[in-house]
């Protein structure tokens, strides 16, 4: 083989992108029979829940030789509960296929995924599917996907033989423009270029289920894809963890430089520590089976065992860590176990979202509750059943709502001081405010002249272990900086457990003075949608918007149909495709993605439902302990600074360093 990618397919709920997996490894003579997501039995969707759904959950991988090239092909998740699989899945591919439905054309969720495309720089073929149902027209189809995707969106037919839409090809590079205009014609070699560089989106179209059309796709995505020149040093990124059927931990991993083999000893960083492990077994899956493999070179994929500490998304060796997820769980649960111990079913929970970082697990000691955060009601579903299925573990949810998040909009400082007999440590802190959608940050300005590196690496280690919570509603926060700017320590009496509490009160503090000062910002996840409706729904729609405190642009009128897009918290929409499709009598779609955390439309109204007290939170307190004659004593949060030990001078301060791999030792 002279070429190989990772190719994979990506489409919104129905569009027939498991369909058309079937019948591409179908055509290249790897089944023998092509499986039906409405039988249950496709290839790709070897999970169970998957099959009794008839939807993709879980991203999965089989491998098919065309021609000269060899394809990996991986089959993403088209339900939007289920985004931030997919997200994962982008990192590894090379290539992708996005499907568009025929008879639904361009839906909303097709553009969430476009964009995500984009923002991971993978070139992308679009396959017209269901081309045998009722539909506008080829022509109408593609013009459509010329103006809400691109205009590089072109026939490939077309493309590929030299017809009249070559010139439209052309007219998306100078260097292309050029080579036309002299040779009359583009070559193979600028069509893969212009694919390579997201300029030229070849667009196919047939029915994979009636087998229209794909062994065009294949020969077609082939002629166009070009061998990536790998790094030859290893390094690799997980983009999915799993368990096997016998129950052990598989690391998905995309090979991105040298080679990855069986038995070799790996490095990765999660957050302040670095790891080594040792992989065990290299699997090579097809469907459900896989084969052993001593080793995967660059650009491949695989699945390995023996990586215990590995999440989604974790880099190894040289790959550099990547951006964080645009997407994130936006609903809250509390798990009532039942008859089950409920530290087991904690324990079950956590391994879960070891696997699935967008699932979020926290214990609520006052309650002794377990508190889930998702993005839905189908991902609540799945990880119920994976609870009896894997665990033997039958709970239910109480739906606790939405998961708020708090931030600040000014800078303050935060002092915390822990002083019981015999225990010392003093640490002070700035909270600035960062830009929507950044997390939370940490570094220090502090010079080791006032306070020893390995202090600081522990107090920054201490502010990094955990989630802190706000002072309005107790939601995490999230969006600030915070900075070490001072601290102290005893010579004989400081042990590392005394840095943590001053840490967790400096911080703390910090945010008691914001809430003090009317600096405290209570945050609410909102939702990019796009809402279509026949033409006389239409007043019902921008009424329902105005009501759920929408913000969004005047609708666009489109024949009988009626277009409005705009954003909604997340709060205000949570049943509302119910209402949508009784309203319009089945005829209307609502589509959601993820926008990020912005100011709570109703703050006010949550804040006091809320009916927090942040200075009766004990594990979170904001006071600190001072000791004089020999007996400690609490001093409330607002008369820290002035009794604090250690006086910042700003004039002593380096330049900011970030709370790193590198700062901490490693790498």
């Amino acid at each position: 083989m002279s070429k190989q990618a990772v190719v994979g397919i990506l489409a919104h709920v129905d569009a027939g992108k498991t369909t058309l997996a079937e019948a591409m490894l179908f055509n290249a003579g790897r089944i023998r029979k092509r499986g039906r997501v409405d039988d249950g039995d496709s290839h790709l969707d070897t999970n169970a829940i998957e099959r009794e759904r008839g939807i993709t959950i879980f991203s999965s991988q089989a491998v098919l030789d065309h021609g000269d090239t060899h394809v990996m092909l991986v089959d993403a998740p088209g339900h939007v509960d289920f985004s931030a699989e997919a997200e994962r899945t982008l990192r590894a591919l090379d290539y992708a296929i996005l499907v568009v439905g025929a008879n639904d054309g361009v839906q909303g969720h097709t553009e969430t995924l476009w964009r995500l495309l984009a923002r991971y720089d993978i070139p992308t073929f679009i396959f017209i599917n269901k081309i045998d149902l009722e539909n506008p027209g080829r022509d109408v189809l593609l013009a459509q996907l010329g103006q809400r995707l691109s205009e590089g969106c072109l026939d490939a037919s077309e493309l590929l033989v030299g017809g009249a839409v070559q010139e439209d090809a052309a007219a998306l590079d100078e260097a292309a423009l050029e080579e036309f205009l002299d040779a009359g014609e583009l070559s193979t070699a600028t069509l893969s270029r212009l694919v390579a560089e997201r300029k030229l989106f070849p667009c196919f179209a047939g029915s994979a289920l009636k087998d229209q059309g794909v062994a065009e796709l294949l020969d077609g995505i082939c002629a166009l894809m070009r061998e990536r020149i790998w790094p030859q040093e290893f390094a690799a990124r997980v983009y999915r963890v799993s368990r096997g059927d016998r129950g052990e931990r598989l690391a998905w991993v995309k090979v991105t430089g040298g080679v990855l083999r069986a038995k070799q000893v790996v490095e990765g960083c999660s957050g302040a520590s670095t790891w080594e492990q040792k992989i065990d077994q290299v699997r090579i899956y097809n469907g459900e089976k896989y084969e052993l493999a001593q080793e995967v070179a660059a650009g491949g994929i695989c699945a390995v065992t023996g990586l215990a500490h590995v999440r989604p998304g974790d880099a190894l060796g040289a790959e550099p860590v990547g951006d964080a997820p645009v997407i994130a769980p936006v609903l809250t649960y509390t798990v009532l176990p039942g008859e089950h111990d409920v530290h087991a079913v904690f324990k079950a929970l956590t391994e879960l979202a070891d696997e699935d970082p967008m699932l979020g697990v926290s214990w609520n000691t006052h309650l002794e509750q377990i508190h889930l955060q998702l993005m839905g009601a189908v991902q609540l579903e799945v990880v119920q059943r994976v609870l009896a299925d894997r665990f033997g573990l039958s709970v239910a949810f109480e739906s606790g709502g939405i998961l708020y998040k708090e931030t600040i909009s000014q800078p303050v400082e935060g002092v915390g001081h822990f002083e019981p007999l015999r225990h010392y440590a003093e640490v002070h802190l700035r909270l600035e405010p960062l830009p929507a959608g950044s997390g939370v940050q940490f570094g220090t300005v502090t010079s080791t002249d006032e306070l020893d590196l390995n202090w600081q690496r522990l107090a920054l280690t201490n502010a990094m272990e955990r989630d802190h919570l706000g002072a309005l509603t107790g939601s995490p926060i999230t969006d600030v900086c915070i900075t070490l700017t001072g601290g102290r320590a005893h010579v004989k009496h400081t042990e590392g457990g005394d840095f943590r509490q001053a840490t967790y009160r400096a911080i703390r503090q910090g945010l008691m003075q914001a809430r003090e000062a009317g600096a405290a910002v209570l945050l609410e996840p909102w939702y990019r949608f796009e809402l279509e409706v026949p033409g006389e729904c239409v007043g019902r729609a921008l009424s329902d918007a105005t009501r759920m405190g929408a913000e969004y642009e005047p609708p666009t009128i489109t024949g009988d149909r009626a277009k409005l897009a705009g954003r909604v918290p997340a709060s205000e929409v949570q049943d509302y495709a119910l209402e949508v499709a009784a309203y319009t009598s089945g005829r209307g779609h609502l589509y959601l993605e993820f926008a990020g955390y912005a100011a709570c439309h109703d703050a006010e109204r949550v804040i006091e439902t809320a009916t927090y007290e942040p200075e009766a939170d004990l594990p979170n307190t904001p006071d600190s302990v001072f000791c004089s004659h020999g007996a400690g004593y609490t001093v409330k949060w607002c008369d820290v600074p002035a009794a604090a030990h250690v006086k910042i001078d700003p004039a002593t301060f380096r330049p900011w360093r970030e709370a790193d791999a590198e700062f901490f030792g490693h790498r």
